[in-house]
């Protein structure tokens, strides 16, 4: 059996209609549509959304039923969540001057450029920046497309790993390497 694809999903506040292998869902942050894998099959029991293998004898259980049954449970699992509740993502400029500004649909940086940066802000993503200008937080119901955004801005400037300036996701540990030394 699949460990991950065995999970209930939890849908409590969503609203789930399923036909076929499509896999209908609506919330109060965003709506959409999942697509099955022919392999499997999606059921709603008490609030939660069970997936299984078509087939039903275990025996007849290859390699790629199990994978495809664990992928799409994960994705259909991170839909729902995100028309339930937003994800967040926070990011910190860290370096002399290094700052963001909002200005209605687009985000300026200036990342020690000669040339200030300016960063649409796609749809769905939603951006609230700190009065420093060093503190960023990410929001949106589709966690595919803020990963997106996340990756994208930190590729403006990354993480350096002599001093360790740039912009890096809040809680994750960048590579430090130690400088010249005298002998």
């Amino acid at each position: 059996m699949s460990k991950i694809g065995r999970i209930r999903i939890p849908a409590h506040d969503v609203k789930i209609d399923i036909q076929d292998n499509v896999i209908r869902y609506a919330g109060k942050n965003a709506s959409g549509v999942h697509q099955l894998s022919p392999l499997l099959r999606a059921e709603v029991q008490n609030q939660y959304v069970l997936i299984k293998p078509a087939v039903q004898d275990k025996s007849a259980w290859t390699s790629e039923i199990k994978d495809m049954w664990g992928l799409h449970r994960a994705l259909l699992a991170s839909k729902i969540e995100g028309a339930r509740t937003n994800f967040e993502r926070h990011l910190d400029i860290v370096g002399l001057g290094f700052k963001a500004l909002a200005q209605g649909n687009q985000i300026e940086f200036s990342l020690g450029r000669s040339h200030k940066i300016l960063y649409p802000i796609p749809h769905g993503v939603s951006v609230s920046i700190n009065k420093t200008g060093q503190g960023m937080t990410l929001q949106g119901p589709n966690n595919e497309l803020l990963g997106q955004v996340l990756s994208e801005i930190r590729h403006l400037r990354p993480p350096e790993p002599y001093k360790g300036t740039g912009i890096e996701e809040r809680g994750k540990a960048i590579r430090r390497k130690a400088g010249k030394t005298k002998k």
